[in-house]
């Protein structure tokens, strides 16, 4: 690959929220655009450029017929995809409707369910084609954003760390809420990204950045259980922004009725 970078940054099901940390990068952002070229951002600008693309930035969850279809359009169109934020690496928030009848919820809320054009699933786009990298978050961090585009514009492959937020706790200093207040942190089974800023704070973390790699959800839920959770307790702190990924999806599976 020789030349400046082709970008894009698409967006699916979601709040546009991982795509605003790209616009808060704001002077780093101008020196992106010196070094590549960002041909296709519609939250940044009006002017788009068609493929192919070096690097396909995808937020969102696939939750549409139509999505299904664009997101194989924008994986033929680009050598790397890379997803960003909970949505578009497990569902996100709106995966909670994948434990339930969707087409309830559907007659549920909208005068003419016919005219809704909705998948029973809201799902990653790792479920549909191939993902070449994955930043996890709600939304992604900042630092591990400008690493990743460093290592992109260096022509090496992006590193991002899969250890949990107790190995950053544990370098930062900070006073394990888990072991020393007894509060049922997820911490052990969520990778790290977030700078721990809920333990910094002596707050349980909820898991916003998904799970490390090799997190055990089942052993941690029992612990929860020894700490006085009840079993449905344990299911919804598991079945929150990223329940979809696979292994926070087991734990709960462990322990639903």
């Amino acid at each position: 690959m020789t030349g400046r970078l082709r970008i894009a940054v698409h967006k699916f099901a979601s709040c546009d929220g991982c795509q605003i940390q790209f616009l808060n990068l704001e002077q780093d952002l101008l020196t992106l655009a010196s070094r590549a070229e960002i041909a296709h951002f519609t939250e940044a600008s009006s002017v788009t450029q068609p493929g192919p693309y070096d690097v396909s930035f995808v937020e969102g969850s696939i939750s549409t017929s139509a999505d299904l279809q664009r997101i194989r359009e924008i994986r033929a169109a680009s050598r790397l995809l890379i997803t960003i934020g909970a949505c578009a690496t497990a569902g996100g928030l709106q995966a909670l409707r994948n434990w339930k009848d969707h087409d309830e919820f559907v007659r549920a809320i909208y005068a003419r369910p016919e005219y809704i054009d909705s998948l029973a699933r809201s799902t990653p786009v790792s479920e549909h084609v191939k993902v070449d990298a994955e930043l996890w978050g709600c939304p992604i961090d900042q630092r591990q954003l400008k690493r990743v585009l460093s290592d992109l514009l260096a022509r090496v492959a992006p590193r991002i760390p899969g250890e949990s937020v107790c190995l950053e706790c544990k370098r930062a200093g900070h006073v394990c809420v888990l072991v020393a207040k007894g509060e049922p942190c997820l911490g052990p089974v969520t990778r790290t990204g977030c700078g721990a800023l809920c333990p910094r704070y002596e707050r349980d973390c909820y898991g916003c950045f998904g799970p490390q790699e090799d997190g055990n959800t089942l052993a941690l839920g029992r612990r929860f259980r020894e700490l006085g959770l009840s079993d449905e307790d344990v299911v919804r702190r598991l079945r929150f922004i990223n329940g979809w990924a696979p292994a926070f999806r087991a734990g709960a599976q462990a322990w639903e009725k």
